[in-house]
């Protein structure tokens, strides 16, 4: 057997003394390595979230309408003398506005009159002879069956006179209505005729139109199912409603501004329209500088009561399944983030009002929702640091 130097016997104990210690030093390496391979907690922007009261508003299209309008229309025959306004002026109630020519009217009323003396001559004649029939009567010198025709003359006359009297006070009106004059005050447009035109009575085309604008009607379209909906709310208590209480309506108009009087809703139509499905709503706003015209385009936004209980939420805070469903993510107890479903009831300015879903006192993540996943941890700092901002989870698909 060949023997080992004990030179050789040192250098194989060193050999084996640096291995152990190479050992004994990668121990305390694997749990380092392992909590350097942990994730970071991303740094996410939240805000408490309190249940509170939230004015349930509702914003509706619609066309303005007048207040009171009034169609011109000559209610005899003739030709146009004269136009006695303005176009586009302001006139009162019973203003004259045109002059037919009169005279074959005026010369009605002087046939009326002469119709009316003859009738009352007639009717003098037969009171006259009446009364003498009865003095003769009571001696016998005439008989009882000419008395009765004496007196029925009478009486007949009498009649005609009436009647008479009735033509001249019609004659009178067909010659005052040779003025035509406005029914109603307000704002005249503009003139289809002119002077030397033939009207005729009760025609079809109107000679002008005149509209109160001050206050104005706002005639508001709403779907029938919006209102069954809104309806059902209330009936329901998700929605309390300010029955008995006039409710205020803001008025935008189609330039995108907003006009500086406030209206009120007046009432609902009773019926649906079924052509379009559509319910109209009418809301009388003040115009006293006569700002909004007839047939202008507005939208009108109202309260239709007030939720309890629910969460104002920023829409950027708020993603969506691939199945269109509404979450949020908040900060849970351990430090992780947690995906919450919501339920949203409506769209309030910029925000949601979520219903269900949310607890009071959540943390709820409005920023950096890009690094963060369910379940992974999170690091709560100020707004002013997001590392990104609400929109842009705003389209954000949760899978």
């Amino acid at each position: 057997m060949p023997r080992i130097s004990n030179s050789f016997r040192a250098l194989i104990g060193a050999a084996l003394v640096g291995t152990a210690a190479a050992c004994g030093a990668s121990e305390p390496a694997a749990p380092a390595q392992a909590a350097a391979s942990a994730p970071a907690a991303a740094p996410v922007d939240v805000m408490v979230v309190h249940r509170t009261s939230i004015e349930s508003t509702r914003e509706l299209p619609g066309r303005a309408r007048a207040f009171r309008e009034a169609e011109i229309r000559p209610q005899v025959t003739g030709l146009i003398k004269s136009r006695l306004f303005t176009e586009g002026e302001l006139v009162s109630q019973g203003q004259a506005l045109y002059q037919i020519d009169s005279a074959e009217y005026a010369a009605a009323v002087n046939s009326a009159k002469a119709a009316v003396q003859r009738a009352e001559a007639t009717a003098e004649s037969a009171r006259q002879t009446a009364t003498r029939y009865e003095r003769l009567a009571e001696i016998n010198a005439v008989s009882r069956e000419s008395l009765d025709q004496a007196v029925a003359a009478q009486r007949q006359a009498e009649a005609d006179v009436a009647i008479q009297k009735a033509a001249l006070q019609r004659s009178n009106i067909d010659l005052a209505r040779t003025k035509v004059t406005s029914p109603i005050d307000g704002q005249i447009g503009r003139s289809t005729v002119t002077p030397g035109a033939l009207v005729t009575e009760n025609q079809a085309a109107a000679l002008a139109i005149v509209q109160q604008l001050d206050p104005i009607y706002l005639d508001l379209t709403a779907g029938s199912s919006k209102i069954l909906g809104w309806k059902r709310d209330i009936a329901e208590g998700r929605i309390q409603s300010s029955d008995g209480q006039s409710v205020s309506v803001s008025i935008k108009l189609e330039d995108g501004s907003t006009y500086s009087e406030p209206g009120r809703l007046e009432f609902s139509e009773v019926n649906v329209d079924e052509s379009a499905g559509s319910v109209i709503l009418r809301a009388v706003v003040p115009n006293p500088d006569g700002f909004i015209l007839p047939g202008m385009y507005v939208n009108a936004s109202f309260s239709a009561g007030t939720y309890d209980n629910v969460f104002l939420v920023p829409q950027g805070a708020v993603a969506r399944t691939v199945k269109g469903e509404p979450t949020a993510m908040v900060v849970g107890k351990d430090g992780n983030a947690e995906a919450r479903n919501l339920t949203i009831v409506e769209v309030h300015g910029n925000d949601w009002i979520v219903s269900e879903g949310l607890e009071d006192g959540d943390k709820l993540i409005i920023g950096g929702l890009q690094k963060v996943r369910p379940g992974a941890p999170v690091m709560p700092v100020p707004p002013q640091t997001a590392s990104a901002q609400p929109t842009s989870a705003a389209t954000t698909v949760v899978k």
